[in-house]
Order: structure tokens, then sequence, then C-alpha cells
């Protein structure tokens, strides 16, 4: 069948993208193994370990998720009486009004987007992967520059194309910082290889016990290259101090896109970071001062600044980026301990929170969806919904005010429900899966002797409850100011059922049926319901089943230390 349309062949090829990381998926399941410590690929420039295989699985997972909401429509015709088993696969329900189920939005017009999503997955996996500064900076260049692409893809949205610009010169600059630290290190030690640095670093440490005054220069150098390296990263995923781009750059992109830059980028430069920080942990100046300190006083920077300047905001989007900056605090005092317990702690949480993540923002697209045939009450009257705030770029991301969903228990109670757990998961409540994950993180830093930075976390933690919370209080304790607009109300809509079995005959001797139906018939396409429904579930009934995300990154963690 012929694709003629700029839509359908949209579609069509991220469904062909999707079909791609499935297989992806199912090639790197097969191949995991956690009896070998790994294996060294192209000259020892990646490795192959049982970490790196099954973050690959789970960048891949998340990716699909990413792209299944352009693979399919987000709202669909149920019709009760033609939705029996057997007619899924006799007949087709044929509706040509588009814009009623919201098949006119440009994220469906975009050829170039399943391509530049495969340019950023294959950097990120190669980033997780990398095993030398070489392929560090390509691969982070390759996810770099399909991640500024991606944002700058809206041609029509002037936000789109200033966040994307914004992206790129400041992402330029960190790229900077990492390039300076590589020549840096090897101007200092020879060597680029990050085996070599495990072991370098540990002899420069038995140097610095017999005070070996060359040893110990190059070991100060060592510790300042890596210091401007972290900057690079922290700047990469948006850390405190360098966190001051993330919140213009998520709130003016795409909803769409703002979900795939807010979680897979940060993935693979965290996993690398956790690789850095182990091959290099022995690495220390004569006064014993490790690099990692950078990472701890990021952390408070990223726990504090996230939490004090989200209570502030208005804009959904911009309340998700500083949030992410606090959670980012957590992430980095676990990854700056560098024991057995706390690479556990660290991706245990980088897995809780990235699945948290992903629901919130999958439910902020359907919310939006979801209002479309919706009037709101403003001052004496009713406006369209997407009219009534003037936003600009609302048909790109119809959701950007906090107060747009005020009283939506009342609209969609399940919606409501889902997206109230995923905030309490956020927040770190009982029994949810963030709750889990933030207790390991601060138990690792008491056990470690980190008492100030512990008490800093947990009352960052008390503290973002507040603006989780105010979002959660506008959605159940407020009348929804919305009603059906009345155009739709007592509309009788058509469409038509066209048997499979004829399809090979010329359209004129098709045996087409015609049957009515409301508007209330319209509802949320299956794979939107399938995946906020299962992310769901995993934050709700963690507490059911621990054992399997908790033995993994537990068996991770000992293998890293090869116990």
């Amino acid at each position: 069948m012929s694709v003629t349309l700029r839509r359908d062949s949209s579609i069509l090829y991220s469904r062909e993208t999707i079909i791609v990381l499935l297989y992806c998926f199912l090639i790197a399941l097969n191949n995991i193994n956690f009896k070998y410590i790994g294996i060294g690929l192209y000259g020892g420039l990646f490795h192959a370990t049982s970490l790196t295989q099954v973050f690959h699985i789970f960048i891949f997972f998340i990716s699909v998720l990413i792209l299944g909401l352009t693979s399919f429509y987000p709202r669909r015709i149920w019709i009760k009486e033609w939705a029996t088993f057997f007619d899924l696969f006799k007949s087709e329900l044929l509706y040509n009004n588009t814009e009623i189920i919201n098949k006119m939005g440009q994220s469906y017009k975009i050829i170039e987007y399943p391509l530049i999503l495969l340019f950023i997955i294959t950097g990120s996996i190669f980033l997780v992967s990398t095993n030398d500064l070489v392929s560090l900076f390509v691969s982070i260049e390759l996810q770099s520059y399909g991640l500024y692409l991606l944002c700058t893809l809206y041609r029509n949205s002037e936000l789109s194309t200033s966040a994307g610009l914004t992206y790129f010169l400041l992402g330029g600059l960190s790229s900077c910082f990492i390039l300076l630290a590589t020549s840096l290190l090897y101007a200092t030690s020879g060597i680029t290889n990050l085996d070599a640095f495990y072991l370098i670093t540990s002899l420069y440490n038995i140097a610095n016990d017999y005070n070996n005054i060359s040893c110990v220069s190059k070991s100060f150098d060592i510790n300042i290259s890596l210091v401007i390296m972290s900057v690079g990263f922290l700047f990469k995923i948006a850390a405190a101090p360098f966190h001051f781009w993330s919140p213009d750059v998520y709130d003016a992109i795409p909803t769409i896109v703002t979900t795939f830059v807010a979680i897979v980028a940060k993935i693979s430069i965290l996993i690398f970071f956790l690789k850095l920080v182990h091959y290099t942990s022995n690495c220390l100046f004569t006064f014993k001062f490790k690099w990692t300190f950078s990472l701890l006083l990021s952390s408070i920077l990223s726990l504090i600044i996230g939490t004090i300047l989200a209570l502030t905001q208005f804009r959904i989007k911009r309340l998700f980026a500083y949030s992410t900056i606090s959670h980012l605090g957590f992430v980095l005092l676990a990854l700056s301990i560098n024991s057995i317990e706390s690479i556990q702690s660290f991706l245990f949480y980088l897995i809780q929170y990235s699945i948290s993540n992903l629901n919130a923002f999958i439910l902020l697209i359907a919310i939006g969806f979801s209002l479309y045939p919706f009037i709101k009450k403003e001052g004496g009257g009713y406006v369209h919904e997407q009219r009534s705030f003037k936003l600009s770029d609302r048909d790109n991301s119809p959701i950007q005010l906090i107060s747009q969903i005020r009283g939506y228990f009342y609209i969609n109670p399940i919606l409501a429900l889902s997206l109230a757990i995923t905030l309490f998961s956020l927040v770190g409540i009982p029994p949810l899966m963030g709750f889990f994950a933030k207790q390991m993180v601060l138990s690792v830093a008491l056990d470690n002797g980190y008492v100030a930075i512990t008490l800093v976390a947990i009352s960052t933690s008390v503290i973002s409850a507040v603006y989780y919370l105010n979002v959660i209080k506008q959605i159940f304790f407020y009348k929804a100011k919305y009603k059906l607009n009345p155009v739709f109300e007592n509309t009788t809509l058509y469409c038509n059922i066209i048997p499979y079995i004829n399809k090979k005959y010329k359209y004129e001797n098709l045996h087409v049926k015609t049957t009515t139906f409301k508007v209330k018939n319209i509802t949320f396409a299956s794979f939107l319901t399938i995946s906020i429904s299962n992310l769901t579930l995993v934050l709700l009934l963690f507490i059911f089943t621990p054992q399997e995300f908790l033995a993994l990154t537990n068996i991770l963690a000992l293998i890293m230390f090869n116990v």
C-alpha cells in the first residue's frame, strides 16, 4: 500500500523505527550475561559488560515508549457494537474528520523525527559502552548534535527554534570543557583508555604514601583535568550550578521532545559518569582531596537550588525541570560515595526516576489531548480551552500552566489518579517506588558519614512536597471550569465500516456500512492507555515485587567491584 500523505509517511517511519528498536532490545536481552566481567570491542574503544547491556535494554525500552507518542494517533473511536474481537479482523472503521481525534498535530508531519532519534539513541548506546576518551567525545557529540536538531525540528515554532539555539550554544561550550579535559589527561598521562587510568591512579595512590614528588604532581594534574571534565558533563545533564539553561529549554520545546531530552540524554551521561568515578576513585591529592568532591558540591547545590526555585513556578514543564535538578542531587550524592551500596542505590534511583519522569510527561501529553472537545470558563463566558490562555505554541504543548489542569479529576478521574501516583512517587511517599530510592540513597550517605548532606537532602525532599502537592491540590480540590463544547454535545457524527475481505476490489464494490457515534465514543488510543497504566502500576505495586529491581542493581554493583 502506497503512502502519499506526509503525515502517513511520518507515522510509517516511526513504526518502522519502533520495530528496529524492539529488535535491538531482543538482541541485547539475548546477549546479556552476568557471569563474565565483559569484553573489549574495537581495540578497547568500547566495553560490553552486563552493566552496559542492561542500560542498552533500558534505553531501547524508554525510546520505544517515547516514539509511540508519534507512531499512533492519540485518540480513537470506540463503538461497542463494532468493538468485538472478531470485528477487529473483519472490518476497519474509517472516519475522515481528522481534527476531532487530533490527527493534525505537527508531531505527525515531521518525517525526519525518527531518523534523528536513531542518531541520538546510537550516540547514547556508544556513550554507555565507551571505554576510551576518544570514543567518549565521538559518542557525546553524536548524541548532542541529534538533540540540538531535535529541539529545533518544529520549524513553525519560534520558541522551539530559540530554545534549540540556546541549547546548541551552551552545549558547544560544555563540549569545549570535555575536550580540554581530554587533552590535559592525555598530555599528563599519555593514555586515553579508562582501564589504564584505573591502573595509573592506583599507582599514584601508592606513590603518595611514599611522598614521591613527581607522581604527586601528576596526580594533581589528573584531578584538575577530571574536575574540568565533570564541569562539561554537569552542563550536559543540567546539574547546579550549570542548570540555568534547562528550565527555559524544557519549557520552550514541544512536550514530546522534552520527554526525550529530559530522560534519555541523562541516562547515558550518568552511566558514563559512574564508570569514570569508578576508574579514577584512587586519584588523590597530597591532602587526600578527590575530584569527586566537585560532584558532592554539585549535589548540594542541585538539592537546594532545584527545590527552592521550583516553589515559585506556575508553568508545569519549568516545574518538572527544577524537579529534575533536585533529583540529580540525590543521584550525584550516591555516585560520589562510590561503594557497592551507593552504586546499587545510584542505579536503582536512576531507573525509578526515569520511569516516573516518563510517566509524568506521557500523562501531560495525554491530558492535553483529552481537553480538545472542552471549553473553559473565562470571565463571564466560556471559550475554547486551547484559546483561553492565548499561549504561544499551544498546538505542540497544549498544557503549559499548572492552572490548566485545575479540577481535572472531574473530567477524567483515572488519568488524574495516575498523575497523582506519579507525583507522590517523585515526592518519595511510601509505599511507592520513589520512596525506596530516596531511602536507599539517604541510608548509604549516613553509613558513610555524610550527615550534613543527608540533612540537606531530607529537608529539600520535604520542601519539594509543597510544589508537588500544589499540583495535586489543583487537580482534586477545585471544581473544573471545563464543560463539553455545546457544538459537540448534541452532534451526531458518522463513520464508515469497511470490511477487509473486499479491499482487493474497487471502492465502488465495497460493502460499506455507515454508523453513528457521539463525542463520548472518542477515547484514548490503546498505546497511551497501556503505557500509562503499566508505568503507573510499576510505581504503585513495586512494594509487592521489589526483588527484581533490587537484585538486578545489586548484581551490577557487585560485578563492578569484582566481588
